[in-house]
């Protein structure tokens, strides 16, 4: 019995040290960042903010998977991190390389957004864009074309019909599978401009590859419309670093996110009322509206949208006009 109860305290002994030893690996491991959300496959963005579409489905069919629960009447902006990785070995690599989501939580007192200063300063360094001027009731209208869906000629013909400029975000998939609307878009005097080729999220791809999604897409650009140069950029899935802004500001780009935008890449469950009602509640001064030009939804309430927001006082001015302020 003596031998029994000495095993027994023995192991006991063993089992708090081993208990110890794996507490305090456990301690390490959550000091340099093992254990983490990230790990586990959350995210830091909640599901009250409005996000960019998520990346391009393969086929060209309205199977994406909405954002959940958009929140739709909050007054705190926010732009949140997403995910952390180590810079990449690339010629920026001294950058941080910390992957940042776009998001804003929507204002509908026709308020502009607020943003942290550290935020807003680091998109002014590299040359960003998220909103325009407070001062005046101007509007800036953007669609993201990653593919067709039969939509885009409407939009173009209520443009049109309203005189109204806007900006085209295009992939290398759109452009070579709709070089004709390409074409209109340029020829009405709308601005074309990249979306990438591949639609990565930039900060997990190297500075060279950066370089090689933006320039296919300028290049077929180029052989579509005989026009070189592009100078507007729209990050895939709104995700950036400071890295991402930085090559792309070498490049020549001004990255453009948005401060009004709705979960509109799959149908809306108040159909095309929902997409009229969000866009008119949510107008401010300044506002840069992105859109999807897959959205049927969108697209049968454009010509509305158009003229309500000109009615309430807003005027339409393009990207151009915004970096010239």
């Amino acid at each position: 019995m003596k031998l029994l109860a000495k095993d027994y305290k023995n192991k006991r002994i063993l089992v708090v040290i081993l208990g110890l030893f794996l507490f305090g690996l456990f301690g390490c491991a959550l000091k340099e960042g093992v254990f983490t959300k990230q790990h586990i496959g959350a995210t830091e963005i909640t599901p009250s903010e409005i996000q960019a579409e998520p990346a391009l489905p393969e086929s060209k069919t309205e199977t994406q998977t909405a954002v959940p629960g958009v929140n739709e009447a909050n007054t705190s902006p926010l732009q949140t991190h997403i995910s952390s990785s180590e810079p990449l070995a690339t010629t920026n690599s001294q950058l941080p390389n910390n992957k940042y989501g776009w998001g804003l939580m929507r204002n509908n007192k026709h308020l502009q957004p607020e943003m942290p200063v550290s935020i807003s300063n680091r998109l002014s360094r590299y040359g960003a864009y998220w909103i325009g001027g407070p001062a005046e009731k101007v509007v800036y209208l953007t669609f993201d074309n990653g593919y067709e869906n039969g939509y885009t000629a409407k939009i173009l013909d209520a443009l049109k019909a309203n005189n109204v400029k806007a900006a085209f975000f295009v992939t290398g998939h759109y452009l070579e599978d709709q070089p004709e609307l390409v074409k209109r878009m340029v020829n009405e005097g709308h601005l074309v401009c990249n979306h990438t080729d591949t639609h990565p999220s930039l900060p997990d791809i190297s500075d060279e590859q950066i370089i090689k999604e933006l320039q296919t897409v300028e290049q077929e650009y180029e052989k579509i419309t005989g026009k070189k140069g592009m100078k507007y950029l729209r990050p895939p899935q709104g995700e950036y670093s400071e890295r991402t802004l930085a090559v792309t500001k070498e490049l020549g780009y001004h990255n453009i996110f948005w401060s009004l935008a709705l979960a509109d890449w799959v149908p809306l469950p108040g159909g095309p009322e929902e997409a009229y009602q969000s866009v008119m509640d949510n107008l401010h001064n300044g506002a840069i509206i992105l859109l999807h030009a897959v959205s049927k939804d969108d697209t049968e309430v454009m010509d509305r949208i158009l003229k309500d927001t000109k009615a309430q006082g807003y005027t339409f001015k393009t990207l151009d006009d915004l970096v010239k302020q």
